[in-house]
C-alpha cells in the first residue's frame, strides 16, 4: 500500500504520483494569507517524459509517494533497436530501446557498469558515472604539437564510436578518462 501524504509535505527530492503521472519534487512554495486557503507550488519533473512542470495545488490536497529503485546494470549487447543490460545482482536481462540512450551509448560499455532507475517494472532512465574510462582506437600519433601555449588537440575517436578532441601527447590504445556529462577528455587513465 503506498502512503498519502499532504501536499506541503514534497519537498525537493521527494517523489510523487498526481493524475497517474510520477513525478519529482524540484522546489516547493508555500503561499498563506489570512483571506484564503494555502496554495502550494511545487516545481516538479515528469519522471516518464522529463518535462519541468510548475503545479498549484490547495494546501489540503495529498498525493501517493513513491519509491524509486536504482539498480546497478551491465551492458551486454545492443540488437539494432534494443539495448540489453544485466542486473549486476540478479542476472536478469532488461532491454532500453536505443532511441532513448543516443548519449548515453557514446559512453557504455562492458567495463563500466551503469544505474537504471525503476517504478515498479517500468525503466525511467539511466544514470551515467561523473567520469569513464574508455581506449582511444583511432588518432594521428604523427601529429605534431605546435601551438602549446593554447593547449593544442587533435580528433580522436574511441572505442564506442564518440568523437572528441584530445591533447597532442595522447596515443592509439591510450585508455582516456571522459566526462559523461560533457564527453570531453579528462585525464589518461
Amino acid at each position: 500500500m503506498a502512503d498519502i501524504i499532504m501536499i506541503g509535505d514534497c519537498g525537493p527530492g521527494k517523489s510523487f504520483k498526481w493524475k497517474n503521472e510520477i513525478y519529482t519534487s524540484l522546489s516547493i512554495d508555500h503561499n498563506k494569507t489570512a483571506m484564503r486557503q494555502m496554495i502550494v507550488k511545487i516545481k516538479a519533473k515528469n519522471l516518464r517524459t522529463g518535462a519541468i512542470n510548475v503545479m498549484s495545488f490547495n494546501g489540503d490536497d495529498k498525493v501517493e509517494t513513491i519509491y524509486l529503485d536504482k539498480r546497478t546494470m551491465n551492458y551486454t549487447y545492443d540488437d539494432g533497436t534494443l539495448v540489453h543490460f544485466m542486473d549486476a545482482e540478479t542476472y536478469e536481462d532488461f532491454a532500453i530501446a536505443k532511441e532513448h540512450l543516443k548519449w548515453e551509448l557514446n559512453f557504455i560499455t562492458p567495463e563500466n557498469p551503469i544505474t537504471v532507475t525503476f517504478y515498479e517494472n517500468e525503466i525511467l532512465g539511466v544514470e551515467l558515472p561523473a567520469k569513464v574510462t574508455l581506449t582511444i582506437t583511432e588518432t594521428d600519433d604523427n601529429a605534431v604539437s605546435g601551438d602549446t601555449v593554447n593547449k593544442a588537440t587533435k580528433d580522436a575517436i574511441l572505442e564506442t564510436g564518440y568523437k572528441l578532441r584530445v591533447p597532442m601527447f595522447v596515443k592509439n590504445n591510450t585508455k582516456i578518462i571522459i566526462r559523461t556529462d560533457t564527453g570531453e577528455y579528462d585525464s589518461r587513465a
